[in-house]
């Protein structure tokens, strides 16, 4: 929201621009003078505070002079500088203005991966990599846009996306085989696999949320379940993955049933409180049941996962896979083995949710997230519905707790906290309410980009050198919201394809459709 009125003269746009950024300054100091400027440290006589006043005003600053420019080159200015950026993604000419600018950003862009190269600088060289691969996606994309222009996009992306998913783990893993190329093949694909779980968790709960606008905060109970249920069979009685499987996946749907029958009467924020009561108490079981649960202090040696009997072992008793295929044993196939195992179940995942929205019980769903009262007098029955949803959306978070699980092969209550409710409901927020492609973007972008901060070692040359990104990264992650939200309201992909349609299926604006979610 831009606060400050633009002028007709250049003194009165200046003056209205540095009022708006000293407003706005006031209020980051008002925010972050407890949060940033303040630090509690160990002492002698116990806790004590430890004014940052230099961090605070670099914080200060930087939403100052940020907030100047925007002003005075974006809103209150003929020509923003965001126009050429923005032209980069749809057919319209370039100006000679728009060449120019988008030239000099390219030559900021090569100067910023130099500095990184030269002097060691991870944040420089990331700025300058992703200002160049934004130019470059841009201009392949009206490249491409303008030569095939009834190409359908939206599927070649999902193909690209699919086909990239599959082979990655080979590709790269046979390049560095053959080459020595010293990747980090292990960072790689646990980062990978780590995304792929939230993207399931994200398209579970988006059949609760999403399709049928039942507010869940208490989401990661069902992943909860899953994980101990497996838990507790493999430690217990002997079960391996693909038993443990299903029967996790059918603990937590019970489970969601459960939930869903003392809730068939509340909705919006009465539902949201039931749902995060429910999160806690499941949170607050496996925490004091010890005899059962371990307690705090969890469960372990939880198996791994068998290639058809063949562990991924090289002391395992019998056959096992490297000696099978009469391969040098590599503790990255296991890896590699999880990857597919989760990418298959995350796939499964969104093919049984689109099915579902093209069945009756789907078309239901979307019916009672839009109007209950409507859903009722068309005759629908609003009571297995709502429990359909319920007890699929928690069968898919089961799953999703089995294979962290063995994982793992561990589990204790503190992996299962609020904390990662919110963060699975911000995925299917911020990636657009019914969307599955929002929602796969949004758990690579969150994900990835809580990952990135540990690799920020750049930003102590700026908030100083006792500045450690980790320990804000919810505080980060909070201001993202708020900008996807001021900017994309309705999610990073706001169109909707019809369920059904009578001839060909357009896309559906999501300024057409109730918040969003058609």
């Amino acid at each position: 929201m831009r606060l400050a009125d633009s002028g007709k003269t250049l003194g009165r746009k200046l003056s209205s621009a540095l009022g708006d950024s000293l407003l706005a300054a006031t209020i980051a100091f008002a925010l972050f003078s407890l949060v940033l400027g303040l630090r509690t440290v160990d002492s002698a006589t116990g806790l004590a505070l430890e004014p940052r006043p230099a961090l605070l005003a670099t914080v200060v600053a930087i939403v100052f002079f940020g907030r100047l420019a925007l002003n005075l080159f974006v809103w209150q200015t003929d020509y923003p500088l965001t126009r050429p950026f923005a032209k980069l993604f749809t057919l319209e000419p370039f100006e000679t203005r728009d060449e120019v600018t988008l030239a000099l950003a390219f030559a900021l862009g090569v100067l910023g991966v130099a500095a990184g190269v030269l002097f060691q600088e991870t944040l420089y060289g990331l700025l300058g990599t992703l200002m160049l691969a934004f130019i470059g996606i841009g201009l392949l994309r009206r490249a491409i846009v303008r030569t095939f222009p009834n190409l359908p996009y939206t599927q070649v992306f999902v193909a690209g996306g699919i086909l990239f998913a599959l082979f990655f783990p080979i590709v790269s893993y046979a390049l560095e085989s053959a080459f020595n190329l010293g990747l980090p093949l292990r960072y790689w694909f646990d980062l990978s696999i780590l995304i792929l779980t939230y993207v399931m968790l994200g398209w579970g709960l988006n059949i609760v949320v999403g399709l049928a606008g039942l507010l869940d905060l208490g989401y990661v109970a069902f992943y909860a379940v899953g994980a101990y249920t497996f838990a507790l069979l493999a430690t217990h009685f002997g079960l391996g993955f693909w038993i443990g499987l299903p029967i996790a996946g059918a603990a937590a749907a019970l489970w969601g049933i459960i939930l869903g029958f003392p809730v068939l009467r509340l909705r919006g924020d009465y539902l949201a409180i039931v749902t995060l009561a429910f999160g806690e108490i499941v949170r607050i079981i496996l925490l004091n049941w010890t005899e059962v649960t371990g307690g705090p202090n969890g469960i372990a040696g939880i198996p791994k996962p068998t290639f058809f009997g063949l562990p991924f072992s090289p002391f395992a008793e019998g056959t096992t896979f490297s000696g099978f295929f009469g391969i040098h044993y590599d503790g990255l196939h296991a890896l590699i083995f999880l990857y597919y195992v989760i990418l298959v179940l995350a796939l499964v995942t969104n093919l049984v949710t689109l099915r579902l929205r093209r069945l009756p019980v789907g078309r239901a769903w979307e019916a009672m997230r839009e109007d209950e009262i409507a859903c009722r007098s068309l005759g629908i029955n609003t009571t297995l519905t709502k429990l359909s949803a319920f007890a699929t959306g928690a069968m898919f978070g089961g799953l999703a707790g089995c294979f962290f699980a063995t994982r793992q092969g561990f589990v204790s209550p503190e992996s299962f906290t609020f904390i990662e409710s919110a963060i699975i409901l911000a995925i299917v927020v911020l990636g657009g309410m019914g969307s599955q492609l929002g929602v796969a973007i949004a758990a690579i972008v969150m994900v990835g980009g809580f990952e990135a901060l540990r690799h920020t070692a750049g930003l102590q040359a700026i908030f100083g050198q006792e500045f450690d990104p980790a320990l804000y990264r919810m505080l980060l992650f909070g201001l993202a919201m708020v900008a996807i939200m001021i900017w994309r309201p309705r999610g990073l992909v706001s169109s909707r394809a019809p369920t059904i349609s009578l001839g060909d299926a357009s896309a559906i604006s999501g300024d057409l459709v109730r918040q969003g979610r058609g």
